[in-house]
C-alpha cells in the first residue's frame, strides 16, 4: 500500500506525501503497471522537488521501465535542465541508451532543447554516439530540426564540443548534405565551415 502511495505521490508531484511514504518504508524502486519507478514518474512530469527527495533517498536514475526508459533518459525528452542537475547527483550513466539506441543528448538535440544540450555536454557526454539508425546528435539535430535559431545553436554547441561533422548516417549522408536538402542554409553554412575551415 505504501508503495502505491509513493507512486501516486511522485506522479502528482506531492513532496509531502512522497516524504511520508519514504519515511514509512515505501520501496524507492516500486513499479507501476508500466514498470515505472517513482523517480521516473517524477522526471517525466518534471516534478523537481519530488525528484530531489527521491535522489536524496538514493533512488536509481537508471532504473528502466518496460519500454527501456529511465529517469535520466526521460530528462532528455522533457529538456528540463533543473531535473538534469538533480539526477546528476545520483551518478547516472550519461551515455546510457533507450530502446532505439539514442542517448539523452541525442533525444534533446532531436527535440531542440538548447539549454539541456548545453548542460548535458558539460557532463562529458559522447557527442558522436550513434543510435540504431546510425545518427549522431549532430545528424539528429539537422534531420529532425526545423533550422530555427535554437537548432542552429545546438549545432554550434555540438561542434564546439568536438562533434565530427564528417560523420554520415547509415545511407552515407552527412549532416551538411541533410541541411542543404532541407533548405536550412544557416546550418549548412556552419557545417560547411566546420568541415572545410577557411585558411
Amino acid at each position: 500500500m505504501r508503495d502505491e502511495e509513493l507512486l501516486t505521490a511522485a506522479a502528482s508531484g506531492d513532496p509531502v506525501a512522497v516524504r511520508e511514504a519514504v519515511t514509512e518504508g515505501a520501496d524507492l524502486e516500486a513499479r507501476d503497471a508500466r514498470g515505472r519507478t517513482p523517480l521516473l514518474l517524477a522526471a517525466a512530469a518534471d516534478h523537481v522537488e519530488v525528484a530531489q527527495l527521491l535522489v536524496s533517498a538514493r533512488a536509481d536514475p537508471g532504473a528502466a521501465d518496460l519500454q527501456g526508459d529511465t529517469p535520466w533518459l526521460v530528462s532528455g525528452v522533457t529538456g528540463s535542465v533543473a531535473m538534469l542537475r538533480v539526477l546528476l547527483r545520483a551518478g547516472p550513466e550519461v551515455n546510457s541508451t533507450d530502446r532505439n539506441g539514442a542517448t539523452a543528448l541525442i533525444t534533446a538535440c532531436e527535440r531542440g532543447h538548447t539549454g539541456y544540450v548545453r548542460a548535458v555536454l558539460e557532463t562529458g557526454a559522447d557527442v558522436d554516439h550513434t543510435d540504431d539508425l546510425g545518427r549522431t546528435a549532430l545528424l539528429k539535430a539537422v534531420i529532425a530540426g526545423d533550422g530555427s535559431e535554437g537548432y542552429q545553436e545546438i549545432v554550434r554547441l555540438l561542434l564546439a564540443a568536438g562533434a565530427d561533422p564528417r560523420r554520415t548516417d547509415r545511407d552515407g549522408v552527412s549532416a551538411f548534405e541533410h541541411a542543404v536538402a532541407k533548405g536550412h542554409l544557416e546550418i549548412a553554412a556552419v557545417l560547411r565551415d566546420a568541415t572545410h575551415p577557411r585558411l
